[in-house]
């Protein structure tokens, strides 16, 4: 059939069983905004470029379905950038598609003209710049396959102008064959068969459960596993949701801000069995004395990030699709008498759990972290979807949120994105509409994409967002308090404006909490409100994190701190 390169661009994501696009148009993408117009296609318009790409970030990690969003050339796409670098550090699904000025102007420094392909080469798994409308469709086609196969990551589709106004006869492939990529990598079962008689021989064995296994679709294998095994297990910041965290077992996230217990197992393990996890600096600390006594067994897709951090002694290179189900297979004979082998290890690895908890100080005048989000779980359930900014209230939630499937907790965990919070939470309640989506926040946070309080409103995005308000930029206040001689630079935000009016500026209501005896008052108010709302909760300036490894130091020397620990 005839159709302009417009018309094919919204058919092939029909062709893509694409639900929702998030966007913002300008000069070069008006054609193909016309044809969206026309077709009805759903869309969102978002305040600014950012808050749609990382609307569709969001939107990916609740779902498990690629994130589409659309921005014009130059400025546009390249306030993208950052949500761009977002959902490739946490190998998260996107089709991104920009325009770009018409073929003849390319190369001139036209107005609006920016290399994007150029600027994206190193935050995208792979990009394109079309200038011919017969290659359009086997682009989109293979950017929703790369996008979404193997090690899943975003893909940038640049489009000439002048390619949206051609027309030409439109057919969409039916199949894709690009040389030298797999999109399901099947590995060497002998691989699997080492790490079994690993798993047999180890005394003190750790699992180490990270983001992979959310991407694959595997938690439900991973946790049969694991419960059958009754393994003690630790978690990324992106794995949070892998394996339920009531298991009595699960020691909780480790690493930097990870939780006394978890960080000693991987200490004193003598085997470490990490899947779908990639060993960043936040999580190893002293990379040359992690897990010192172990043999690790590293599971992954991606054979870049085996021993590229940290040494594997067995490493199993696949699609977890493929390796954690031989895995589950092979250990079938062995659970129950593995079971009882790792009690004396189980026994002491849950007593350090009891011994030290997370906690935040409980003062009579404020409000302490904790016990907010104690008081969040009357209102909250195990479909609760979670999201976060960056900072400190991030890893309040990582410690305190109780999460028990995967795709229910959302934050931008390797490139730490501020303002990626409110934006990501109205793409995952846009995704999934009859769950409860719950922000948490910071004062700083809040600032950086605030404008989308407007799109809940427009759109009716019910979305309950908190803000954990503290006066300052919580975790860098934290450092400087900690390492330099608490020299508060720039740190201090006391001139913020009042953030309930901000909100409520927008169509958001905006309740504020200065006092314990209002918390359970607000939350009410929160959660009685119909649709979006804020919830603005005064916390003390000096809260800290704990535990805390610094930098370049051994997990086992975590700073504690507080009377909880």
């Amino acid at each position: 059939m005839k159709l302009t390169g417009a018309q094919a661009v919204i058919e092939s994501l029909k062709r893509e069983d694409v639900q929702v696009v998030f966007g913002y148009p300008g000069g070069s993408v008006l054609t193909l905004y016309d044809e969206l117009y026309k077709a009805k296609f759903p869309h969102i318009l978002t305040g600014h470029e950012q808050g749609a790409v990382h609307a569709a970030d969001g939107y990916a990690r609740a779902t498990g379905k690629p994130g589409v969003c659309f921005a014009t050339s130059g400025p546009g796409v390249c306030n993208m950038v950052t949500g761009i670098a977002t959902a490739n550090m946490d190998s998260i699904p996107l089709v991104i598609i920009s325009g770009q000025v018409a073929t003849p102007l390319i190369g001139r420094d036209s107005f609006q003209e920016a290399d994007i392909s150029g600027i994206t080469t190193p935050i995208t798994k792979h990009n394109y710049l079309v200038k011919r409308a017969e290659d359009l469709p086997r682009v989109l086609k293979e950017a929703f396959y790369i996008a979404t196969t193997g090690r899943p990551g975003p893909v940038l589709v640049d489009v000439a102008k002048d390619v949206f106004d051609t027309p030409f006869d439109y057919t969409y492939p039916e199949a894709v064959h690009l040389r030298g990529y797999q999109g399901c990598h099947v590995g060497n079962e002998a691989d699997v068969d080492r790490a079994v008689e690993a798993i047999e021989k180890a005394k003190r064995p750790v699992i180490l459960t990270g983001g992979g296994v959310v991407l694959s679709n595997m938690a439900d294998r991973l946790k049969r596993i694991v419960q059958q095994m009754h393994v003690p297990v630790v978690t990324t910041l992106m794995g949070k949701g892998t394996i339920p965290d009531m298991y009595d077992a699960h020691l909780g996230m480790v690493g930097m801000h990870g939780s006394y217990a978890a960080n000693m197992a991987v200490t004193k393990c003598d085997l470490l069995v990490a899947i779908g996890a990639r060993f960043d600096d936040r999580v190893t600390g002293d990379v040359e004395n992690f897990a010192p006594n172990a043999k690790i067994v590293h599971f992954d897709i991606d054979k870049v990030e085996i021993n590229k951090i940290v040494h594997a002694d067995i490493s199993v290179n696949g699609d977890l699709r493929w390796s954690l189900p031989l895995l589950d297979e092979k250990l079938a004979a062995h659970e129950t008498h593995l079971a009882e082998r790792y009690g004396e290890w189980r026994s002491l690895v849950l007593r350090m759990k009891t011994e030290h908890p997370f906690g935040t100080r409980d003062l009579p005048d404020a409000v302490s972290p904790q016990k907010l989000f104690e008081g969040l779980q009357k209102w909250t359930n195990d479909d609760t979807i979670f999201a976060t900014d960056v900072g400190q209230h991030q890893m309040w939630a990582a410690q305190f949120c109780q999460v028990s499937k995967p795709r229910h907790f959302i934050t931008s965990g390797g490139l730490g994105t501020m303002g990626y919070g409110l934006p990501a939470a109205m793409g995952a309640k846009v995704g999934c509409p009859k769950q409860q989506v719950v922000l948490f926040t910071g004062d700083g946070s809040i600032m950086m994409n605030c404008q989308e309080f407007a799109t809940l409103h427009k759109y009716g995005i019910d979305v309950k967002v908190i803000v954990l308000h503290n006066s300052v930029l919580g975790m860098v206040n934290q450092w400087q308090r900690m390492f330099y001689n608490g020299h508060y630079a720039e740190s201090v935000l006391d001139k913020n404006p009042d953030l309930t009016h901000v909100s409520s500026a927008m169509g958001v209501p905006g309740f504020a909490v200065h006092k314990p005896e209002e918390l359970a008052g607000g939350l009410q108010k929160l959660f009685a409100a119909e649709g979006a709302a804020l919830l603005d909760v005064f916390i003390p300036a000096d809260e800290n994190v704990y535990p805390m490894v610094p930098g370049g130091k051994r997990l086992d020397e975590m700073v504690l701190g507080g009377d909880a620990q």
